[in-house]
């Protein structure tokens, strides 16, 4: 319908954001434009603030509304570890859950510019153990021994977080691969 064109503006815009099928899109749009018109405002600006606000921390990656992100300006941080992430996503994930108080580093691209900014946030941090967060499979680990390989410094460890059954699901619904590194990666009760 022409006389719907705005509308049908954003039920397209709602569509193409991950996980949002037609029918959700349709949803929200009526939702927002309708239901709740004082809320799709306010979404609305929060998403142009987000868009126009929100950039990546100079130093690690992660998100930030600063050159340099909270994260990488507390010194209260544990300075000895660094996780290094896929994503700036991945970052939100373990700050979510608060398991980890140490410094960040978001390697979503080799280079050498980035390999040297790790680098460099090692040494300068002091840090002993670099912690590689990252999807488990054969491309995530020759991307380790890579960094490994690009890094070589002495007095640094190289670890990984585990991998392998998941809290809560039964043995016939784990996949081969995780079940075999569940198994070499066990552990004395």
């Amino acid at each position: 319908m022409k006389s719907l064109e705005k509308f049908n503006e954003l039920v397209d815009a709602f569509s193409k954001l991950p996980g949002v099928g037609k029918k959700s899109a349709l949803r929200y749009a009526y939702f927002v434009s309708l239901q709740d018109s004082f809320g799709g405002l306010k979404l609305a600006q929060c998403i142009e603030d987000a868009v126009r606000f929100t950039r990546r921390c100079e130093r690690c990656g992660a998100l930030s509304e600063d050159e340099i992100c909270d994260i990488c300006t507390d010194k209260g941080r544990d300075n000895t570890r660094i996780v290094v992430v896929e994503s700036p996503r991945d970052v939100l994930v373990f700050e979510q859950n608060g398991i980890y108080d140490g410094y960040y580093f978001v390697l979503d691209e080799i280079n050498d510019e980035k390999i040297a900014k790790l680098h460099q946030m090692i040494v300068e941090n002091g840090a002993s153990e670099v912690i590689f967060a990252f999807t488990p499979g054969l491309n995530s680990d020759a991307l380790m021994f890579f960094v490994q390989d690009k890094i070589q410094l002495e007095d640094v460890k190289f670890s990984k977080i585990a991998q392998g059954v998941p809290t809560g699901v039964n043995l016939e619904n784990i996949d081969m691969l995780s079940l075999m590194k569940a198994f070499e990666s066990r552990v004395k009760v």
